[in-house]
């Protein structure tokens, strides 16, 4: 299923930000530096399962339930 990857990013900056701005930078400059920019992915993006674990290990990280 393509997309699930940048529907992952997005429900992880969603839930984080909880719509402040300021927090929405902090947590996506976060990712970036975990490997993941949330600007890279669309919904059509494929799902390399390697991508995808690191994104679903930075939600659980960051206390994100998905």
């Amino acid at each position: 299923m393509a997309g699930r990857i940048k529907s992952v990013l997005d429900e992880i900056l969603r839930q984080k930000s909880g719509g402040h701005p300021t927090i929405l930078l902090a947590t996506k400059t976060k990712l970036i530096l975990k490997g993941l920019n949330p600007d890279k992915f669309t919904a059509a993006s494929p799902d390399d399962p390697a991508v995808l674990t690191k994104a679903l290990d930075a939600a659980r990280e960051m206390g994100i339930h998905l």
